[in-house]
């Protein structure tokens, strides 16, 4: 993984075998990120996407083996218990162009993936909503 910080920007490169969520997970650590958005296209080989099912309160995953085009990733950073909170989904696409999205729970990078991070200085945290089922901004 590689990064460079332009202003309020974070330009990085994500290797071939490495995860995406750890990889912008770490990258927020230690950049002291905790609160923006991100931005990203890329290619994975083994992906874990979910889709939340409202009545249940839960999500229902879904694991992906094979060439995928990302096509975008977005997502936001906020924070949860002190600790980053990753919030992302994606647009997967195979081989025949079907397309495929949803929460994005893991994803290996099979080629490379680049991304954005818009950094806002601030700080949003989550609470759990027993109502939704989900962990909402606490605004």
């Amino acid at each position: 993984m590689k990064i460079k910080k332009i202003g309020n920007k974070i330009i990085a490169r994500i290797d071939k075998g490495e995860e995406i969520v750890e990889s912008l997970t770490k990258i927020c650590e230690e950049n002291n990120i905790t609160l923006g958005s991100v931005s990203g296209i890329g290619a994975t080989n083994k992906v874990t996407i979910g889709l939340f099912k409202s009545k249940l309160k839960k999500y229902q995953s879904k694991e992906l083996i094979g060439d995928y085009e990302i096509a975008p990733l977005y997502g936001n950073i906020s924070t949860m218990d002190n600790k980053i909170y990753m919030h992302l989904h994606v647009n997967l696409c195979d081989e025949k162009h079907n397309s495929f999205g949803g929460h994005l729970n893991s994803a290996i990078v099979s080629a490379t993936f680049e991304c954005i991070i818009d950094l806002i200085e601030d700080k949003i945290n989550r609470k759990l909503s027993e109502e939704i089922g989900l962990n909402l901004f606490d605004l």
